[in-house]
Formats: structure tokens, C-alpha cells, sequence
């Protein structure tokens, strides 16, 4: 087996070449003014892409879950009201730091592959006021986007803080935190991004953190983001070692996001995503979320009956060298999960999977056709808008 793999799960995505170059150039330190040059030049580009104009804008040292964490532990403190809407994995994971950072939780549950109901939340504001409210744009674990539109026009009425997770979302579509008037939006490196793990995208909002009470200490000192900001910001007092390699690989990612266009980059991925699903269809593997409710960037799909999907998966990647994700959650052992993120959402990645599915389908005994699916997949591609 070669040691390059075609990622095509819901993360980690493949990087290009000229970011896996950023990788490799020679290292500055932390505090030098080049490298500080770097940073704030990333830092400019994720206010682009998070359609945001807060000063606090930067990449946490840490994968997304660390950008979720420093979200949440300083938004949240002993006794805040706090409400959580979770529809999927990684809403329950809001709800289990928001839980340790000590807030009074309320927690709005939806099933795995719908989407959170604005009415709802409408009636559990009603019900309950809340000083945060917290909810995830693209859940990972099921392929669902959530309206957070409509979830922030409930929040501001409210006159709640909205935190946002966009870890799945950031690159790949619409994200407009100013519009929003978020508190916080974080998400990670990984994925539409185009830059390998290690590092979570963070936008605060410039009041964000002026609410928090005096003498009550942010949960986390490594962290905390009004001592990073001192790092980040014009005062460059040193809070910790950032990942410089990792940050010049960020910034290279997001250098050819402004190239490619935001408007391009969107519907580049819904192209792509269009396309995995069509040749999906052809072969027989029907979508687990209802159209409405579709990511551009990452399909869940029900793996075929009859076969053990886990047993395919591993063949995929052992002999097509392909990487997809089986579920999470409750849906363990009955999904798949296939991204189409950053640079795999282009019809080259996308033929070849589906080819390669279609290979190990019919060695399974399944009687599909792959040039059938790779045309399903090439006409949807240049239809789609």
C-alpha cells in the first residue's frame, strides 16, 4: 500500500503541494516580527472567510476542539444560563464543556439527521432566558446544516451571546459572523481550509469578553483569550510557543482562498458535493439527511445492506487507497461519511472515489457499473450552481 492516501472523509482533508512547501520552510520564532507579519496576515484572511471584522481573529494553538473549548470556557462561567442545541456528536460535546466550565445547561435535543427547529428554540428561549446560546453550522457527525440565520435573529432578541461552531463549514460555505453578531465563531484548519491539523480558526467579537464578571477567572489559562490577546495583538507579550510551521501552512491555505474567491471556493464545493452524490445514487447508496438539510462539504450516506461496511471501508483504503469514515454516535456501524473539502472538492478526487466504491462494491458481489456512476458524477458537475 503507497503511503499517499486520497482523504476523502470528514477530515482531515488532502492539502496541496504549496501548502505541504509552507510546511517545510525554515523556522522563525515565535516573537519575530516576520513571523508576527505571517500571523497577522492569516489572521486578516480568517476575518474573509468568517465574514468578520473583530479585532481578535487568529488561529488557537490547538485543533478545533481547542477553538471550541476556548470558546466555550470563556463565555461560560459558574451559574451562566446557557443553552446548547445539539443534533449530533459534536453538539454534545458543546454540551459537555459548557457542563464542565460550570454553567447552568439547558439542552435542546434533535435527532441525528434533522436539523435544529428554529421554533423550537424560539419556545425554549421563551421558556428559559439564556445568556449563551450555543450550536454547531455543519454537524460533522451526521452531514446536517443547522440555520444559524434564524438561530441568531433568536439569540440577538434574546440578547444572548450565539457561539458557532464552523469547524465543517469555514471555506466551504457561507459563514458571516458580523451578520450573525456572534460572539464567538471558531472552527479548524483541516478541513475547507486546505491546511493540515493542528490548528483551530477563532473569531471573538470586540465585546465578547468585557461581560465576564470581575475576579471570576477564565477555566482554562492556556486558553484564555484575553491573555492570548495580549500575544496576538499590538502588545506581542509572549503567552506561549504558537505552531509556527502550522501557521505558515495557514497562511498559505488561506492565500489561495483569496486567490480562488469565496464566491469560487463556495461553489466549487457544492459542485463537488453534487457530484459525489450523483455518482452515489447510481450506485445504489442512498443519502441519510434530507436534501433540504445537505452539506456541501461533507455526504452521509447509508452503506450497503447486506455487507459488512467496515470491512468495505477497509478495502477502500487498502487496495484504492481512499479514506472515507464510517458513523458516529448511534449511527456507528449504519453510515458513511465521504467529504468533499478543500482540495478534494474537485471532480478529480470525486471520480476516483466514486470509481473506487464502485470496484469494491462489485467484488462484494454488488452488481453497479462504474462508468455509469463516473458519468452520473461528471454530468451533475457541470450542472450543478
Amino acid at each position: 500500500m503507497s503511503e499517499e492516501v486520497l482523504l476523502m472523509g470528514p477530515g482531515p482533508s488532502p492539502v496541496s503541494q504549496r501548502v505541504l512547501r509552507a510546511l517545510s520552510r525554515p523556522l522563525w520564532g515565535h516573537l519575530d516580527p516576520r513571523f508576527l507579519a505571517e500571523l497577522d496576515d492569516a489572521s486578516g484572511a480568517l476575518r474573509l472567510a468568517f465574514g468578520s471584522s473583530a479585532r481578535l481573529t487568529f488561529p488557537v494553538s490547538g485543533t478545533g476542539s481547542a477553538a471550541m473549548e476556548a470558546a466555550v470556557v470563556n463565555l461560560v462561567w459558574p451559574g451562566r444560563r446557557v443553552l446548547v442545541l445539539e443534533n449530533g456528536i459534536f453538539g454534545e460535546r458543546l454540551l459537555a464543556m459548557a457542563q464542565r466550565a460550570g454553567g447552568d445547561v439547558d439542552r435542546r435535543s434533535y435527532p441525528m439527521g434533522s436539523p435544529v427547529d428554529p421554533e423550537d428554540v424560539r419556545r425554549a428561549l421563551r421558556a428559559r432566558a439564556a445568556d449563551v446560546v450555543a450550536v454547531v453550522q455543519a454537524e460533522t457527525s451526521t452531514g446536517v446544516k443547522n440555520d444559524v440565520d434564524a438561530i441568531a435573529a433568536l439569540a440577538r432578541e434574546q440578547g444572548a451571546q450565539l457561539i458557532v461552531d464552523a469547524v465543517t463549514s469555514l471555506g466551504g460555505m457561507p459563514v458571516t459572523m458580523d451578520a450573525w453578531q456572534a460572539a464567538i465563531v471558531y472552527s479548524g484548519s483541516q478541513k475547507c481550509l486546505g491546511a493540515p491539523p493542528g490548528l483551530g480558526p477563532i473569531s471573538v467579537a470586540d465585546t465578547a469578553l468585557a461581560v465576564r464578571p470581575e475576579g471570576t477567572p477564565v477555566q482554562s489559562w492556556y486558553l484564555d483569550l484575553g491573555l492570548i490577546a495580549r500575544y496576538v495583538g499590538t502588545e506581542r507579550l509572549y503567552h506561549h510557543t504558537a505552531p509556527i510551521s502550522m501557521v505558515f501552512a495557514l497562511a498559505e491555505a488561506l492565500r489561495a482562498l483569496r486567490e480562488e474567491g469565496l464566491e469560487d471556493r463556495f461553489l466549487r464545493h457544492r459542485k463537488a458535493s453534487s457530484a459525489l452524490r450523483a455518482g452515489l445514487v447510481e450506485l445504489g447508496l442512498a443519502s441519510r439527511v434530507a436534501p433540504q438539510d445537505l452539506l456541501p462539504s461533507l455526504t452521509v450516506v447509508h452503506p450497503p445492506k447486506g455487507l459488512d461496511e467496515a470491512t468495505l471501508r477497509r478495502e477502500l483504503l487498502l487496495a484504492e487507497g481512499i479514506e472515507i469514515a464510517g458513523g458516529l454516535g448511534a449511527w456507528k456501524g449504519q453510515a458513511w461519511r465521504i467529504g468533499t473539502m478543500g482540495e478534494s472538492a474537485r471532480l478529480g478526487p470525486v471520480l476516483r472515489t466514486v470509481g473506487a466504491i464502485a470496484r469494491v462494491l462489485r467484488r462484494g458481489g454488488v452488481q453497479v457499473s462504474p462508468t455509469a456512476a463516473s458519468e452520473a458524477a461528471t454530468a451533475a458537475w457541470e450542472s450543478a450552481r
